[in-house]
């Protein structure tokens, strides 16, 4: 059930980011930003297709993250890019919107929903989706603003190139958008405290030290039954809340978790590699 989903929200994500290449940004000529701003200006340049060009560049992009982030990830990308290539070639790049302002801003939406659900579920939809992540996992910034911050050369070579710089500022605008969509999706910097009482302990510590990710163990008792329990606490991000739920629930069905949202963290927060 659990993979069936995943397949959909893979090509739902697909769907939604071909839709607004093919119908929002590109019959404008305007740009998404990062590898696919890349495609977007050699395409109108050339004339070459710009689904292809699209799959083409980020195929360095996914070795880099099959070794930094992992075969999942890599999995899901790869699955990702291909639909959306695949897709692009299907659905045809008419205007929906005639005024460039709403081309960008519901290209935006789409394509930060799109890219936003494809990470949610541990993958990406390429791009510099995929640089964004690897930096994320090292330092605590929210993703979407590192990839509307790495678009800016991309903005730029639009405007000189093509000497209009309406285009540029409403490649911005779509580019912004969409970095708060996918912030508003993918939380992975919002972080939270999961105290867990358990009595296997052992096991779910284990299973935590392999992702990896810091644990506390402390001596607790019921109020009530006086019994002794061990508890333990551990600092992870709303993104992992999911994996961290299944592994307790795989664990020890029974184990009391109690789940608050983290405001700030002083000194080592271990992010997983």
């Amino acid at each position: 059930m659990k993979k069936a989903l995943d397949v959909l929200i893979i090509l739902v994500g697909a769907l939604l980011v071909a839709v607004g290449f093919n119908m929002f940004l590109i019959p404008h000529q305007l740009l998404s930003g990062g590898v696919s701003g890349i495609a977007m200006i050699i395409g109108y340049f050339t004339d070459y297709n710009i689904g292809f060009l699209y799959l083409l560049f980020n195929m360095p992009l996914m070795i880099w993250g099959l070794v930094s982030i992992g075969k999942r990830f890599i999995m899901i990308s790869v699955a990702s890019v291909v639909l959306t290539t695949w897709i692009m070639q299907i659905i045809p790049m008419n205007f929906v919107a005639k005024d460039s302002m709403l081309g960008a801003v519901f290209g935006g939406v789409l394509i930060g929903i799109g890219s936003g659900i494809t990470l949610r579920i541990g993958g990406s939809s390429g791009g510099f989706d995929i640089v964004g992540l690897i930096l994320t996992r090292k330092y605590d910034f929210p993703l979407g603003t590192i990839l509307s911050s790495m678009n800016g050369i991309v903005i730029v070579a639009l405007g000189y190139f093509k000497d209009n710089w309406d285009l540029a500022l409403f490649s911005m605008l779509a580019i912004f958008i969409s970095g708060k969509t996918v912030d508003m999706i993918h939380i992975r910097h919002i972080k939270v405290t999961a105290f867990i009482v358990t009595k296997h302990k052992d096991a779910i510590i284990n299973k935590l030290l392999m992702i990896p990710r810091g644990v506390t163990l402390i001596k607790t008792e019921g109020a009530y039954t006086k019994q002794q329990h061990d508890m333990l606490m551990t600092v992870t991000t709303r993104y992992e809340l999911v994996e961290l739920k299944r592994i307790i629930k795989e664990i020890d069905p029974k184990a009391f978790v109690n789940i608050v949202e983290t405001v700030g963290v002083v000194g080592e927060f271990r992010k997983p590699k």
